[in-house]
C-alpha cells in the first residue's frame, strides 16, 4: 500500500472522501467513500463503480477529506457536472477544488494529495 492511500484509510468511520480516478482510457472518474484502500482494491478487481469497470489501470490522481457523507456526495456530485477540462484543474491546481468548493457551497474540505 502506497503513503497516497495511506493518507486516506478510514479513521473510524467519522471521515468520508472524495477521489479522482485516472482510468486507463484516459477518463478521469470521481467517488466517495470512507476506505479508501477498499474502495481502491474494489476498483482494481473490477467490483467498483459499473463507470470503472474494464478501464483499468488506474491511478488515483487526487483525495479530499469531509466531515460526512452528505458533503462528499454534494462535493462529488459538483465535481462530476464539470467537462474533464475543468476536472484536471481540480486535481492539478493545489487548493483549486477546496476554494471553490467553499465558495460556491460552503462546504469546507481538505486535499490530502
Amino acid at each position: 500500500m502506497n503513503n497516497f492511500v495511506k493518507k486516506g484509510l478510514n479513521r473510524g468511520g467519522q471521515m468520508y472522501y472524495i477521489y479522482m480516478l485516472g482510468c486507463g482510457d484516459g477518463s478521469v472518474y470521481t467517488g466517495i467513500t470512507n476506505d479508501v484502500e477498499k474502495r481502491m482494491e474494489a476498483h482494481r478487481s473490477g467490483e467498483g463503480a459499473k463507470y470503472t469497470r474494464g478501464r483499468g489501470p488506474f491511478e488515483l490522481f487526487s483525495l479530499w477529506e469531509t466531515k460526512t457523507k452528505s458533503e462528499a456526495c454534494r462535493v462529488e456530485y459538483f465535481v462530476k457536472k464539470h467537462p474533464k477540462k475543468k476536472k484536471i484543474l481540480f486535481y492539478t491546481e493545489e487548493e483549486y477544488l477546496v476554494k471553490l468548493v467553499y465558495e460556491i457551497k460552503g462546504i469546507e474540505i481538505k486535499k490530502l494529495s
